[in-house]
């Protein structure tokens, strides 16, 4: 599995201006229901079920960033986006931090092997200091987009 398999380019955001969790959450969801990928009407449903997730504890993982995710009987397929907080986000973190990269997913819940695999991936790729910081310094869509292509293509070192 590779990003371009389910961050879907369109709905990433290289600003967010959301200043908690729940408007991070929020904010993401609603760029992927404005490319059709979330239904409009199942946007505040796939938010609640995110958060019901983060109540079982933060997918702040530390260093900067957080995994928001959730599987919602809405949806036909995994899907995904990015976003960046340059200024940061209280999102009860591991580590306290505040965090600047969000990578969120929400699939269908008879699909667990998708959603594995691509919180797998994620996580490996953010095991790279280099993508992590190039990430929370990009300025634009098109930055973000490279950063990830250049994952995908293991083009950093680990």
């Amino acid at each position: 599995m590779k990003f371009a398999d389910f961050i879907l380019p369109e709905a990433i955001r290289a600003e967010l201006t959301a200043e908690d969790k729940e408007g991070v959450i929020r904010e993401m969801v609603d760029a992927l229901a404005e490319v059709g990928a979330v239904r409009r009407e199942e946007s505040d449903s796939v938010v609640g079920a995110i958060l019901k997730r983060e109540e079982l504890g933060s997918t702040g993982i530390g260093r900067g960033v957080a995994v928001p995710h959730t599987k919602h009987p809405s949806m036909e397929r995994l899907v995904g986006t990015v976003a960046v907080s340059h200024e940061g986000v209280d999102f009860d973190s591991l580590d306290g931090d505040k965090v600047h990269v969000f990578f969120l997913l929400v699939s269908p819940p008879d699909q667990p092997g998708d959603h594995l695999r691509a919180l797998e991936y994620i996580s490996r790729q953010l095991r790279d200091d280099t993508f992590c910081r190039f990430l929370k310094q990009a300025k634009s869509l098109e930055e973000i987009r490279q950063l990830l292509a250049e994952a995908d293509n293991n083009e950093f070192g680990r």
